[in-house]
């Protein structure tokens, strides 16, 4: 009998978090989805269709009181979180060399949502992770964080966040691992989403896709009878394992 799991999925208003959101939902898992843009409609019609299998959750990750609010609404719900996805992101510039006029505030935009915003939701929510069965955080990263094969000249903002996310992701894992939690860091692959303001119309995957292969990465490692692992795992979307 396949297991069910209790997930919250963050930056689920379209994109690879909607999808990852809806593939829980076949699988008969329940869902609390994190809602930042009220226009998009796609999670209130999952909601219609799923019922109480879905919760939406209004969700501004980049804000200490808008996490506090949520972590807030799920604990009304449930006194356990077998999985936390980590998926809300923001791009910024990707233009701009350091021979150029950097704008820092953005930088820092950038950061405090994506680097910041993951371990916010890990800091309000470890008591319901640690309190179920999976344990398990997935934080969607990127091969933009890897040092290891870095070979860009800008992107900044974005490069630098995601190496953020890694080495929190790193430090939460040390910090959870004796209680049996873990966390994975997956790069989503190249994917045809609107983080560049426009559908990114030659990337190779479909939001559809990558959500397919990480659900599949993230419910083999929460089946292992061996976890946690030492040292947290960076793959991609295939799998493979990256250079930190």
């Amino acid at each position: 009998m396949a297991m069910r799991y209790t997930a919250l999925v963050t930056g689920a208003d379209y994109g690879i978090g909607l999808e990852l959101v809806r593939k829980l939902l076949e699988e008969g898992h329940q869902v609390f989805a994190g809602r930042f843009n009220h226009k998009e409609q796609a999670l209130p019609e999952l909601a219609s269709a799923y019922g109480e299998q879905l919760t939406l959750v209004d969700l501004d990750v980049g804000s200490d009181a808008s996490v506090q609010a949520a972590a807030a609404k799920v604990k009304e719900h449930t006194e356990s979180l077998d999985l936390l996805i980590n998926n809300a992101a923001i791009l910024g510039d990707i233009e701009t060399t350091v021979l150029g006029e950097l704008n820092f505030e953005e930088m820092l935009q950038v950061y405090n949502v994506n680097a910041l915003g993951s371990l916010r939701m890990t800091n309000a929510l470890i008591g319901l992770i640690l309190n179920s069965n999976g344990r398990t955080i997935a934080n969607i990263s990127s091969e933009a964080g890897s040092v290891g094969q870095c070979y860009r000249d800008r992107w900044f903002a974005y490069t630098m966040s995601k190496a953020a996310v890694n080495m929190h992701s790193n430090v939460v894992h040390n910090g959870i691992k004796a209680q049996g939690g873990q966390v994975l860091v997956l790069h989503p692959g190249w994917v045809q989403t609107f983080m560049r303001g426009e559908k990114d119309a030659a990337a190779p995957l479909t939001p559809e896709q990558s959500a397919g292969k990480l659900w599949g990465i993230i419910r083999e490692a929460m089946e292992r009878e061996d976890k946690p692992l030492e040292k947290p795992v960076f793959l991609d979307v295939d799998g493979h394992v990256l250079p930190w």
